[in-house]
């Protein structure tokens, strides 16, 4: 298993039937510009390679604000089905609070559709805690 960011074209084009499991909506030319635009204000995604083939996508970005400090907040974060409860998403949540610290971050966040049951069990096993509720409002 490699985990890396995922940065050339190839490597989002790459990413993208994994991201869609989680993000639906996107088409692969949608997915990528939103990837750029996205890293332009400092996000990154990093994808992790089982046997020649991406199966882990997870994006984030670093933040720093009050109620949090320093921290590396988890926007996306999903594997293929047809990989999962292999250890991948054990692997790249390893990875990510490994960065987090590498980085100099305090805390590890991120939130998940109230839908995502099996997600949630995943994040309680790995020891991740049910902090808050997460309230929107679409603006059209």
């Amino acid at each position: 298993m490699n985990i890396r960011h995922a940065s050339e074209e190839a490597d989002l084009v790459a990413c993208y039937p994994v991201m869609r499991a989680l993000r639906p909506q996107l088409d692969p030319e949608d997915f990528i510009a939103r990837v750029r635009r996205q890293q332009a204000g400092g996000y990154r995604l990093a994808m992790l390679e089982a046997d020649g083939q991406v199966v882990t996508v997870a994006g984030y970005r670093l933040g720093d604000n009050l109620a949090w400090g320093r921290h590396l907040y988890v926007d996306d974060l999903v594997t293929l089905e047809s990989a999962r409860s292999r250890g991948y998403g054990t692997r790249m949540l390893a990875w990510l609070r490994a960065e987090a610290r590498r980085e100099g971050c305090v805390q590890l966040h991120l939130d998940s559709g109230v839908q995502r049951e099996d997600a949630h069990r995943f994040y309680l096993r790995e020891g991740l805690q049910m902090t808050s509720l997460h309230f929107a409002e679409r603006l059209d």
